[in-house]
């Protein structure tokens, strides 16, 4: 027996794989730092 609250959130997922999403969120976090960085240090 599968319980489907243990799913994951896979139906939720922008990206059939896990792994193109885990990268997609560091791509985005780095941009973020990157974005705030330069803000901070022209500021």
């Amino acid at each position: 027996m599968q319980n489907p609250s243990f799913d994951r959130g896979t139906q939720l997922s922008i990206f059939k794989s896990d792994r193109l999403e885990d990268f997609a969120a560091l791509a985005v976090a780095l941009i973020i730092a990157i974005g705030i960085l330069v803000v901070m240090g022209h500021g």
